[in-house]
């Protein structure tokens, strides 16, 4: 999904079957009376080529109040602000209304690629209405018929430009993963410039520090901090140089148990803090030292894990910790016993209110970075591989044994091997943990994910499964010669 299409307008102006037509499904609901829409609906759509994620939105109401049609007008301009374009639709049958003038005033202020639709212009009694929407001073409107699908070919058109620039941005703000190498390769590892500064993403619970603990990197107070749970909304970058070194910093929402994300807001909030980690080369896990490694944070360790990103895991406010000591002993058996798939990721302790353990986790993080960056040379691997097995040979399941014959690494960012063996596919789990477990240490990569696949070598003896070998043709022949010939030949032989 290259961008994210809102759309918004004032209620019962069709903007729910524009958003079935779409997704291809009728996942909205659908009456002639207005307002029944009210959260957020978000799916995936499909226009031609063009594949996007697309938000119904509750209609556009003028109150501002606690009233319910206030905070479904609040929810709405949240998602104007995160989504990457608007589709502003309204009716052209009955022309332009006085709250859709004050609509389009505020998606002026608040996106910057805002389309205007007019829907429902068929015919020609449209016609005075399509016209009218040139007044909103949005551009021209397109013609639409979401209940025919008239006029998505216009709309394809304007959407084509726009989405070849959000893969361009995409592009430039995605990292560099799985990158293949050699032995000779010239350029590795990669180095951080202002260009494609080296990626970091602060994720957590709410209210555990995270935009405390950006602030006190930057030196200001960049981002709107305070007690209350959930005040960042949305995944905010900023970048900077640390120490010499270009990175980017994602701040992202505080990310809650499924099951106690209620708003369709904070929804949306937590699928951008999601988008963050994947954007992101290394991952800190920020943990509150009051209540650390609670379910959520095991999840989004084991998300970052499975994404293939560095992790570090920060313990904050430990400058109200009592106990340092007996809390850093406990907080390092846990970490041990519930992410064993992390096993060495550095867990450092810091105070983002004080700034204390900042250069620790400075030097953590660029630690990490390098790790995930680790080159291996091939004879390197052998060796190692040949005293991996000396030491505890493969398993033989069902008398077959299972022979090592050569690894190599193939990718990097995270590092990424493959060891050629016969029967690959009846290695069990065990002896795959082993080996990995062995590149870790004697390799100095911990913490990092590291990929190791295994493949089975195509067999050499060109005599097998060929009917027509030699060995087939001599027993033939034997078959027919006389007695003393057999003897002869098996004499040779």
């Amino acid at each position: 999904m290259s961008f994210t299409l809102a759309i918004v307008g004032r209620p019962n102006v069709g903007k729910s079957t524009l958003f079935n037509r779409l997704v291809g499904k009728k996942l909205a609901l659908v009456d002639d009376q207005p307002g029944v829409t009210r959260d957020l609906r978000e799916g995936p759509a499909r226009l031609g080529d063009l594949r996007f994620t697309v938000i119904d939105t509750a209609g556009l109401e003028e109150a501002t109040d606690e009233s319910l049609q206030g905070r479904m007008r609040r929810l709405t301009e949240r998602a104007v602000e995160m989504a990457d374009v608007c589709l502003f639709m309204y009716d052209a049958r009955t022309g332009i209304m006085p709250a859709d003038e004050v609509f389009a005033d505020i998606l002026r202020k608040k996106n910057a690629n805002v389309i205007l639709a007019a829907n429902k212009s068929e015919g020609k009694a449209a016609d005075a209405g399509v016209i009218e929407g040139f007044n909103l001073g949005l551009g021209e409107p397109i013609r639409l018929s979401a209940e025919h699908g008239e006029g998505l070919g216009e709309m394809y058109d304007v959407l084509m430009p726009l989405s070849d620039a959000f893969e361009e941005r995409a592009a430039a703000d995605t990292p560099e993963t799985d990158v293949d190498v050699d032995d000779d390769d010239p350029d590795a590892p990669r180095i951080p410039t202002k260009a494609k500064p080296l990626q970091i993403a602060v994720v957590g619970r709410p209210n555990a520090g995270k935009s405390t603990l950006i602030n006190q990197i930057l030196g200001e107070d960049r981002l709107l901090t305070g007690p209350e749970a959930g005040i960042t909304r949305d995944a905010i970058s900023v970048q900077m140089e640390w120490d010499d070194v270009p990175v980017r910093i994602f701040d992202t929402a505080g990310m809650r148990k499924r099951a106690k994300v209620q708003e369709k807001l904070e929804k949306l909030s937590v699928s951008d803090g999601l988008r963050a980690v994947k954007f992101a080369e290394v991952v800190v896990v920020l943990l509150d030292v009051e209540i650390p490694f609670e379910q959520q944070d095991l999840r989004i360790a084991d998300l970052a894990e499975r994404e293939g990103r560095a992790v570090v895991l920060a313990v904050n406010k430990w400058d109200v910790e009592p106990e340092k000591q007996a809390k850093l002993k406990e907080l390092k058996e846990e970490f041990t016993r519930l992410l064993p798939q992390l096993k060495g990721a550095p867990l450092i302790t810091v105070s983002a209110k004080t700034g204390r353990g900042i250069d620790r986790l400075q030097e953590a993080i660029m630690r990490a970075h390098e790790v995930w960056n680790r080159r291996v040379t091939t004879a390197n691997l052998n060796r190692w591989l040949m005293g991996m097995t000396e030491a505890h040979p493969p398993p033989a399941p069902g008398g077959r044994r299972i022979k090592m014959r050569y690894a190599t690494q193939v990718k990097t960012r995270p590092p990424g091997f493959v060891v050629m063996c016969s029967h690959p596919d009846m290695l069990p789990e065990s002896y795959s943990r082993y080996l990995v477990n062995g590149l870790r240490l004697d390799f100095d990569m911990p913490g990092t994910p590291i990929r190791l696949h295994f493949r089975s070598q195509a067999d050499k003896n060109p005599y097998k499964n060929n009917t027509k070998s030699t060995p087939s043709r001599l027993r033939k022949h034997l078959g027919k010669a006389p007695a003393d010939q057999k003897k002869r030949f098996r004499g040779n032989s």
